[in-house]
C-alpha cells in the first residue's frame, strides 16, 4: 500500500558529545533517501530540518547534564513538528543524535493519544537508553529517550510525557552495552529486551514476530527508532557508539522486511549517523538501504517456486 512519507530533518548534536551528529540530515538527503522511497511508489514530502533558538544556558541538579536547554528545546520543537506530520502520513525522523527521540516519540503519542489508539515503540539500539537526567553519569541525554517514553520521574524540566507507553508496548532488539544503573531500573519493568545473546538463540525473526503479533492484536501505532549502533560496525562506521557484535547486513535487513510485511509502522527515527566519521557515505547509503526494504524493496525477489 503507497504510503505519504513525510522528512523531518532534526539535526540534533545536544544530546551527546562527539560534535558530528548534526550533518546527518543532510547525508540522508545526499545519500537518496526521497529517491528510494519514491521508486517503491510511496509519495514523499520533504519539510525541511526543524530548527530552534539560542538557547541560554540552563543548569541541572546533575552537574554531568550537559546542553540541557537545547536538548529541552529540541523535545519540544520534534514533538510539535512529529504530531503534525502524523496527521497527514508517516513521519521519519532524520537525525541527528537518539536525544531526537525524547521529541519525536512524544510526538507520536500525543497522536496515537488523540486517535484513541495505543503506541507501541520498537527500540533498535546497542543501548538500552533508560537513564534519566538524574541517573546519567556522562551526561548525555542520548541515552534518556526510553525512560522519558517509559514515564519515569526525573525529567525536570521536560514536559510530562503525553501519554507513557507501558513496558510491555515496548521492545528492544540488538541491545549489548547497559550500565548498572539502567539494568536496576529495568528489571522491574515488562519491557521485552531481545539482547544478543536472545537474538543469537533465537534469531530476529521470532521475538520481532512476537512483538509485531502484539501490536496487531491491539490495534496499535508502531514507532520504530533505528540507531546506527544497532548495526555491526563493520558495515556501519559512522557512529559515535561503535559497539562490536552488531546486526549483520542481512540480519538488518530481514528486519526491515519483516516490519514492511507487518504493515503496521507508522513513524520512524533514523539516528546517531554522524558523517564525519564515515567511510565514503557507506553507512548513510546502507541506512537509506534499510530504509528501502522498510518500505517494500526486497533484497533478493525471487519467483514463487512450483512443485
Amino acid at each position: 500500500m503507497a504510503q505519504t512519507c513525510i522528512l523531518i530533518g532534526a539535526p540534533v548534536d545536544s544530546g551527546q558529545k562527539r560534535a558530528g551528529a548534526l550533518m546527518g540530515p543532510a547525508a540522508y538527503r545526499v545519500a537518496g533517501i526521497a529517491a528510494a522511497i519514491e521508486e517503491l511508489g510511496h509519495k514523499v514530502i520533504d519539510r525541511g530540518d526543524v530548527t530552534i533558538a539560542p538557547c541560554a544556558p540552563l543548569p541541572h541538579p546533575n552537574p554531568a547534564v550537559h546542553h540541557l536547554a537545547e536538548t529541552l528545546a529540541w523535545t519540544e520543537a520534534l514533538a510539535r513538528a512529529g504530531e503534525a506530520a502524523a496527521a497527514e502520513g508517516m513521519p521519519v525522523f532524520l537525525g541527528g543524535d537518539h536525544s531526537l527521540s525524547l521529541g519525536s516519540v512524544a510526538g507520536m503519542a500525543a497522536h496515537a493519544k488523540k486517535a484513541g489508539r495505543p503506541l507501541f515503540v520498537l527500540w533498535l539500539d546497542a543501548h538500552t537508553d533508560f537513564h534519566t537526567p538524574e541517573s546519567t553519569v556522562s551526561g548525555n541525554l542520548h541515552g534518556t529517550p526510553v525512560a522519558y517514553i517509559a514515564g519515569r520521574p526525573g525529567f525536570a524540566p521536560f514536559p510530562p510525557f503525553p501519554a507513557p507507553v507501558p513496558g510491555e508496548r515496548i521492545a528492544m532488539l540488538g541491545i549489548r552495552s547497559v550500565d548498572p544503573a539502567e539494568k536496576s531500573a529495568l528489571i522491574p519493568e515488562e519491557i521485552e529486551i531481545a539482547d544478543m545473546r536472545v537474538l543469537d538463540e533465537r534469531g530476529f525473526g521470532a521475538p520481532l514476530r512476537e512483538f509485531l503479533d502484539r501490536v496487531r492484536a491491539a490495534n496499535g501505532l508502531l514507532h520504530v527508532s533505528l540507531d546506527v549502533d544497532f548495526l555491526d560496525p563493520a558495515i556501519a562506521p559512522a557512529v559515535g557508539t561503535t559497539v562490536p557484535g552488531g546486526a549483520t547486513f542481512r540480519e538488518a535487513h530481514l528486519v526491515m522486511e519483516l516490519l514492511h510485511e507487518s504493515g503496521l509502522v507508522t513513524s520512524l527515527d533514523l539516528v546517531e549517523l554522524n558523517p564525519f566519521l564515515d567511510e565514503r557515505g557507506r553507512t548513510a547509503k546502507l541506512m537509506v538501504d534499510l530504509v528501502g526494504s522498510l518500505m517494500g524493496r526486497k533484497v533478493f525477489d525471487r519467483p514463487t517456486r512450483s512443485f
